[in-house]
């Protein structure tokens, strides 16, 4: 997120108000826990679904309600605008990274988080896992990002 001087002063404590909500639900609903997101992945408990259902469709109203009122977003001012991500390459090989590190590990990194506040203490392994995942995943692609923008010299051949 970049430094914008900008944005509203109550923007930090919302997002923080938005992660608590968010938190307290996973808890609640009992998501936070990796033996019901095994279960789920196993076919034989779908709570997860509903509860990402129920979440998709409050989020779907929220968003779509915004956008018709609103002109811009309420705290930063900027104007809604949709990002239209392509399904490539990257999104089915990301997608399936994913699904192998979630099942794995039984949860999914949102709730990994929440699973801490309900004493999930082993979790902490598995949150150490997504950070040195990703970093691996961003100096990889930066790696090659730099080596393909580097002109090949003459006599290279």
């Amino acid at each position: 997120m970049s430094a914008d001087h900008d944005q509203h002063p109550l923007f930090m404590p919302l997002v923080f108000a938005g992660g608590l909500i968010f938190g307290f639900g996973l808890g609640f609903s009992h998501m936070a826990q990796p033996e019901v997101v095994l279960n789920f992945l196993q076919f034989t408990d779908f709570g997860l679904l509903f509860v990402m259902f129920g979440a998709a469709v409050v989020t779907g109203i929220t968003f779509f309600l915004a956008t018709s009122f609103l002109g811009r977003a309420p705290l930063t001012g900027k104007p809604y605008g949709r990002r239209l991500k392509s399904f490539d390459r990257n999104v089915l090989i990301g997608g399936a990274i994913f699904g192998v590190g979630w099942g794995l590990s039984g949860i999914c990194p949102g709730a990994a988080y929440a699973s801490l506040g309900v004493g999930n203490y082993p979790i902490l392994w598995g949150v150490a896992g997504m950070f040195v995942g990703a970093y691996i995943q961003g100096y990889a692609r930066s790696a090659i990002l730099e080596a393909e923008s580097v002109p090949a010299r003459a006599g290279d051949d």
